[in-house]
This record gives structure tokens, C-alpha cells and sequence, in this order.
């Protein structure tokens, strides 16, 4: 009984290992492949499948979503003999695991150097400031050809990004102080525009101040000129109105004559020729009260209070003439008229 037990038990290890290889479970985005024989059979794809145990092979699974593959810097000479450092990032995805797995031994290395290669043929035709301003230009180039050069891999190459540049150290120094003194000319040329700006704002502003200030006083004269025309032509109408003879204008010329001599510092002083004019009324209207004395047993003259003295100095003494080396003009008073006497009955 103990041979047929143990032979019982062999067949039923050999059935579970066969059942094992008989099922294949493929994850989902992967792939496998199946050799019968050392030969390539078919792709097995996501979910269960069934292959001939002990005849069938598994070779290897593929995963079929897209990788990410960072490239270790490499140095590269620009086409101004300048050596800089390169990080490329390579994006890909495996269409075709048949050929990924046949048609190249490792199609990861083989990337890897064809991105080399290719970078340093694109950055060789290049110099350094068109290497770091043309970032778009180079990763167009690098998957160009290895999209090209992976097709027929089974690889399709979805981006190639480049993830540093580093120019070597004294270029960096350089290009530091070029960028600095860029910097501080542009912020003097930004200052020099601020100034211009303020000054003409600053001339513009003065000149409207000054054009509005000359309207101010232009507007403030023409209302000046307006209310002092207002004022005389009320003085005139009020004049014609109230029907002012000779004598009322006569007495007003007395009033003003006064104001023409104040301040302590008048040397010369003009009266007008109406002055005379109105003396010759004033007289006429004191006539009649000289005409009166003259009838009490006066000799017609008018009395002495009548002579009105017109200047600042000594009024004791009678009219003086003109002072001409003193420079102080004085009025001429005519002496007195014999006027005709009124009777008053």
C-alpha cells in the first residue's frame, strides 16, 4: 500500500503544478509573452488565460502604461567649445510587447544612448545662449528622432524633457554679472524715465495753474471793470436823476480838494482845471451873500472867511504864489469880485 500511496501523491503535486502553469492571470495594462519550444507562440493579454503546461513557456511580463526614465547628466560640448551638464527626462510606452522584447535586447539602455547621442549632435550645432533659450527646440529634435528610431521597437516616445542645464561655473559667473549689470541698467533707465515723467507732469501741472490763475484775474478784473462801471453809471444816472446844479458840484470839488493834499510825503500836487471852474460857481453862489453885506454898508467884496486857503502850510497869510524851487505847486486864488448887491426887499 505505501508505493501506491506515495504514487497517488506525486500525481496529485504533478496535477496541482500542472494546473498552475495551465492558468495565467494577466494584470490588467500588461501583457506576456508565450514561447512554445523555445519559439514565440502568441501575446497573452489582461485577464485569465490557458496555456499547455510543461510546453508552453511564459517568458516575461510587459507593462504597457507609460514610463517615466530619468537619464543621469550627461556633458556635452556647445558648438562655442563649452562643456555643459544635461538632465533629460524620456516619457515612453511599450505598443507592441512583441517587438520590445525581440527586436532589441534592452530597450531602456537603448534609449538612453540614442538620447545621448542625438542631444549631442542638436546641442554640437548650437551655442550656449541658444542652448539655454531653446529649450522647445531641443525636445522637438530629441523626439523626432527617437520616435523614429523607436517604432520599430515597439516603443512610442511621448515626450523628452530637459530637466537642467548647468554651464560650467566661471560661465555662470559671468553670465551672473552680465545679468546684474542688465538688472541695473534697466532700473536706471527706469528711473531716468520716472524723473522725465514727474517733470513733465510737474511742468504740465504748473502751467494750468498759471493759465487757470491768469483766468482767475482776468475774470476778477472784467468784474472789477464791470462793478466800478456799475458804480459810476449809478453815480450819473443818480446825478441826472436828482437834477445837481453848479453849486452842488462846486461844493463836491471843495470836499475832494482835501484828499488831493493827504500824506506827509506830498511834494507836488496837481488840481485840475475844472477846479477853477468850480471856485468861479462857488463864488457865484456866495455872491448873493456878499451882495447882502454889501447892502448892510459893506463895499460889495466878499468877506475874508470866504477865501478858502488851499494849502497845508501856514493858513494865517493869504494866498501865496507858486513855489517853484521848493516843488510845491499851490492854487492860484483870483481875488475877490465885486458882485452886485440884492435888495432884499
Amino acid at each position: 500500500m505505501e508505493p501506491v500511496l506515495i504514487v497517488l501523491v506525486v500525481l496529485v503535486v504533478v496535477a496541482f503544478i500542472a494546473l498552475i502553469k495551465t492558468i495565467q492571470v494577466i494584470p490588467q495594462a500588461s501583457a506576456a509573452i508565450v514561447e512554445r519550444f523555445g519559439r514565440y507562440t502568441r501575446t497573452l493579454s489582461a485577464g485569465l488565460n490557458i496555456v499547455v503546461p510543461f510546453i508552453d513557456n511564459v517568458r516575461n511580463r510587459i507593462d504597457l502604461r507609460e514610463q517615466v526614465v530619468p537619464f543621469p547628466p550627461q556633458p556635452v560640448i556647445t558648438q562655442d567649445n563649452l562643456v555643459v551638464n544635461i538632465d533629460t527626462v524620456i516619457y515612453y510606452q511599450v505598443t507592441d510587447p512583441r517587438a520590445a522584447t525581440y527586436e532589441v535586447a534592452s530597450y531602456i539602455q537603448a534609449i538612453e544612448q540614442l538620447t545621448v547621442t542625438t542631444l549631442r549632435n542638436i546641442i554640437g550645432s548650437m551655442d550656449l545662449e541658444s542652448t539655454l533659450t531653446s529649450r522647445e527646440v531641443i525636445n522637438a529634435g530629441l523626439r523626432g528622432v527617437l520616435d523614429e528610431a523607436t517604432g520599430k521597437w515597439g516603443i512610442r516616445v511621448n515626450r523628452v524633457e530637459l530637466k537642467a542645464i548647468e554651464p560650467p561655473t566661471s560661465i555662470q559667473d559671468s553670465m551672473e554679472k552680465q545679468m546684474r549689470a542688465d538688472r541695473d541698467k534697466r532700473a536706471a533707465i527706469l528711473t531716468a524715465e520716472g524723473a522725465r515723467q514727474a517733470a513733465i507732469l510737474r511742468a504740465e501741472g504748473e502751467k494750468q495753474a498759471d493759465v487757470l490763475r491768469a483766468e482767475g484775474e482776468a475774470q476778477a478784473a472784467v468784474l472789477k471793470a464791470d462793478g466800478e462801471a456799475a458804480a459810476i453809471r449809478t453815480v450819473f444816472e443818480a446825478i441826472h436823476d436828482g437834477d445837481a446844479d453848479q453849486k452842488l458840484l462846486a461844493y463836491q470839488y471843495l470836499q475832494t480838494l482835501p484828499q488831493l493834499a493827504q500824506g506827509d510825503s506830498n511834494k507836488l500836487w496837481i488840481i485840475p482845471s475844472e477846479v477853477g471852474d468850480a471856485l468861479k460857481g462857488l463864488g457865484g453862489a456866495f455872491g448873493g451873500m456878499a451882495g447882502g453885506f454889501a447892502g448892510n454898508g459893506g463895499n460889495g467884496a466878499a468877506p475874508a472867511a470866504t477865501q478858502v486857503p488851499l494849502d497845508k502850510g501856514d493858513h494865517t497869510a493869504g494866498p501865496r504864489p507858486l513855489d517853484t524851487e521848493k516843488g510845491t505847486a499851490r492854487p492860484r486864488v483870483e481875488p475877490p469880485r465885486q458882485y452886485p448887491t440884492i435888495d432884499p426887499e
